[in-house]
């Protein structure tokens, strides 16, 4: 038998901060069954991360709740934190488990752009999530992934400061793409 790298469950990742092995600084995420370490998040990213926050707020309908930089509970592999994820239900229906889908989850791309691209896509479209955006700052643009297949995400639009998305949870509420950029 080869070697072969261990996959991680959602309990068993849990069980490593509970017993002191993962800490809040250790700035990890669980994908896929991999604990992957994410860099700090630099001025640039934080502050996107917060214009995107605000305008996704200003365009999510009743009924939905829009979280930052907090966990999914999206399968038994994969507890990713996206900087900003809209899920279904007021925020006091998750005090005792993390939501375990979203309509819409966004990464701010500064220093992950190819991971948040291929394999964080990748896992949310197999969770089934509808629409799920990278805002790139640096290169001023956003991409928008929709139509989730278990490969990936079947539709890919690049759209650029003079563009608007109408998210699919509120088609008459379009985000003018240059309120995600700084």
């Amino acid at each position: 038998m080869g070697v072969q790298l261990k996959r991680w469950t959602r309990e068993e990742y849990r069980r490593l901060a509970e017993y002191g092995v993962l800490g809040e600084d250790d700035h990890v995420q669980l994908v896929d069954g991999a604990i992957v370490q994410m860099p700090p998040q630099s001025p640039l990213h934080s502050g996107t991360v917060h214009l995107v926050a605000e305008a996704v707020r200003d365009a999510c309908p009743s009924g939905y709740t829009v979280r930052t930089r907090l966990p999914l509970a999206l399968s038994p592999w994969s507890e990713p934190e996206p900087d900003v994820a809209v899920v279904p239900g007021d925020p006091r229906a998750y005090l005792a488990e993390h939501p375990t889908s979203a309509v819409l989850v966004v990464e701010v791309a500064v220093a992950t752009g190819a991971y948040d691209r291929e394999r964080k896509a990748t896992v949310y479209a197999r969770a089934g999530v509808p629409e799920y955006w990278v805002v790139d700052p640096t290169a001023g643009v956003v991409e928008v992934f929709r139509d989730p297949t278990p490969e990936g995400y079947a539709a890919v639009r690049r759209l650029g400061r003079q563009d608007a998305i109408a998210p699919l949870l509120a088609p008459d509420r379009p985000v003018a793409v240059r309120d995600l950029l700084p």
